[in-house]
Parts: C-alpha cells; sequence; structure tokens
C-alpha cells in the first residue's frame, strides 16, 4: 500500500530524512519509535504529502506521489491523519465537524453524511457529546473526536502523529483502546508514539529512527527482549528509566 525508496528531506542546510526505505502491506500496523528530533513524524508527513520531500520517490496504491492538486487530493481520500493537536473546527459542533469533510470533499449528501458521522462517533464511544462543541470536552474526547472525523472520509490507510502526547495520562488508554479497536478490525496503520504498550499489543513492526535514519525495524517481540542495535537498547533503556 505504501512504498518509500531512498527518501530524502533538507530544511535548508538540515538533513531531516536520510535514504528512508518502508515498505507497509495492506492491513499492516507499524509504529515508528526514537529520540525527539528523529525524524518520526517528518515521514509520516511526507508521506501524507504535508511535508515535501526531495528527493527518492513515495508510492501510494501504486500511485506515485506528487504535489499537484490531483494527486494531494487522491491521496489525502485514501490517507487519513491525526494528529498532537486535534485541529478541530472550534466553531461546529462535534457532529458538524465529522459531517463536513464528508459533504464537502466525497459529495455525500448531508442526510447520509450526519448517519456515518453519528455511527462513528458510537464507534469511539462518544456519540452522546455529538452536539457539544471541542472546547466543552476533554483532551481524550477531543482527540477521539478527531480519529472520527478522520474514519469519515472512509480512508485505508491512517497516520497518527504522537496521538496522546498532548493528553493527562488518565486520558491516554481512552484513544489507545480507540485505536486498537481499529488495529483489530485491519486498518493499514502507521503510528509515532511513544506508548510502548501499544505498540507490543498491536504492532506488526517496531521502527526505531534516530538523525533522520531508521536504525531498527522488526517483530514487537524481537525489538523488545532483543534489539540488535546498542542505539535501540539504549533508548528503550531510558524509557524504562522515565
Amino acid at each position: 500500500m505504501i512504498k518509500v525508496q531512498a527518501l530524502n528531506k533538507w530544511y535548508d542546510s538540515y538533513h531531516a530524512l536520510r535514504d528512508i526505505h518502508l515498505t507497509v502491506k495492506k492491513g499492516e500496523r507499524i509504529v515508528i519509535c526514537g529520540p525527539s528530533g528523529s525524524g518520526k513524524s517528518t515521514l509520516i508527513r511526507c508521506i501524507n504529502q504535508l511535508e515535501k520531500h526531495q528527493s527518492g520517490s513515495l508510492m501510494v496504491f501504486g500511485e506515485q506521489v506528487d504535489d499537484t492538486p490531483k494527486s494531494l487530493l487522491a491521496l489525502r481520500k485514501q490517507v487519513g491523519m491525526c494528529f498532537q493537536s486535534f485541529n478541530l473546527f472550534p466553531h461546529l459542533t462535534v457532529l458538524e465537524n465529522c459531517v463536513l469533510p464528508q459533504t464537502t470533499n466525497l459529495g455525500m449528501s448531508e442526510d447520509a453524511a450526519i448517519e456515518t458521522a453519528l455511527s462513528l462517533l458510537e464507534k469511539v464511544k462518544i456519540q452522546e457529546q455529538a452536539n457539544k462543541y471541542p472546547n466543552q470536552l476533554s483532551g481524550g474526547q477531543q482527540q477521539r473526536v478527531a480519529i472520527a472525523r478522520a474514519l469519515s472520509m472512509k480512508p485505508k490507510i491512517m497516520l497518527f502523529d504522537e496521538p496522546t502526547s498532548a493528553l493527562d495520562p488518565e486520558m491516554i488508554a481512552e484513544v489507545l483502546d480507540v485505536m486498537t479497536d481499529l488495529a483489530r478490525e485491519g486498518m493499514t496503520m502507521i503510528c509515532v508514539t511513544h506508548e510502548m504498550g501499544f505498540a507490543r499489543k498491536v504492532a506488526d513492526r517496531v521502527i526505531f529512527m534516530d538523525q533522520g535514519q531508521i536504525i531498527e525495524e522488526n517483530h514487537p517481540e524481537v525489538f523488545f527482549s532483543n534489539p540488535e542495535s546498542p542505539r535501540t537498547r539504549k533508548f528503550l533503556d531510558q524509557l524504562i528509566q522515565h
């Protein structure tokens, strides 16, 4: 579903991504971890073309991705994304936040969009908040609305960029539960996170990045019990200490 080959990204003279190679198959759940500034978020933002890479190739569903409007529209109809910040429209209700992308981007009727939105809000266990505004919700509730909104576009792939990092500890579990349910249903997912319990439970592969490179890529059982790279071992040791 995704094929990244020799991808490079610079910010002026800073080399943020260095010769990244990554293949993601249908139904795979990939967790990307690593220290701050390692290129994790930049990588998934490049996959969704929120950031432009300077060299290498990116293919999604067998099609070369570029920054033309036609390519971007096709890409974003199939690839959903959730961010650290929830990016909900504050002047719209929860329900309206989930209806708008369907009517605007998919051309659905309002009635059909409302029906889909309500079913998705039920899926993320927040249907009772449908008529509230984002500022009336907790952080965990807002993130679940953001997931429902992304799902309303009927994506085939979901990208998560540290979706729990802005949440209080007691709210993290409710968001991870929704993501775990998505994984069980077979959603193809790439998730940047430091939630290693989630990685152990859900991931088919865990990728460790540092200084813009993929240092290690392995099955969770091997990644956590017997990492190949000394840099990976040091990172995991530091997580345990904290």
